[in-house]
């Protein structure tokens, strides 16, 4: 996957909105600041689609790589996709998963606090949330 990629998640209640240029983003924040009810929102529209009452808007297909799954099952049966990683899961700072999504022909949006010294992404893929009433940028 290559180029740029917008992402817009909304519900009834709050509406993200971010543009992807590299293969790996973090987002980092502090507590509150939204990360994980983004995360949330790409997880249920992942399980349930419009069921869910999240809307998705993108060019790729947006997933959610869980904590407790089985991360390697799961990334090599995902292609050219948008994969949004939650900071639970511990396997984010290894070098199997680094090794692993270096091959993939996915984007990776991955929510932590800390530094992912495995991992190659760019000073400038690091974003925050702002917030401004119901907009998350």
């Amino acid at each position: 996957m290559k180029g740029k990629h917008t992402v817009k998640v909304s519900d009834k209640r709050v509406r993200y909105s971010f543009e992807l240029v590299r293969n790996i983003t973090v987002v980092q924040g502090n507590s509150g600041t939204g990360k994980t009810k983004l995360f949330d929102l790409v997880s249920a529209y992942s399980r349930m689609k419009d069921r869910s009452g999240v809307q998705i808007v993108c060019d790729k297909p947006c997933v959610a790589l869980y904590a407790d799954s089985d991360w390697q099952t799961r990334l090599g049966n995902t292609h050219d996709s948008i994969v949004f990683i939650d900071e639970d899961a511990e396997y984010i700072s290894s070098h199997t998963f680094a090794s692993t999504i270096r091959h993939t022909d996915s984007y990776y949006v991955i929510f932590c606090r800390e530094s992912l010294h495995g991992l190659p992404y760019s000073v400038e893929e690091i974003y925050e949330i702002k917030t401004s009433k119901r907009l998350h940028t």
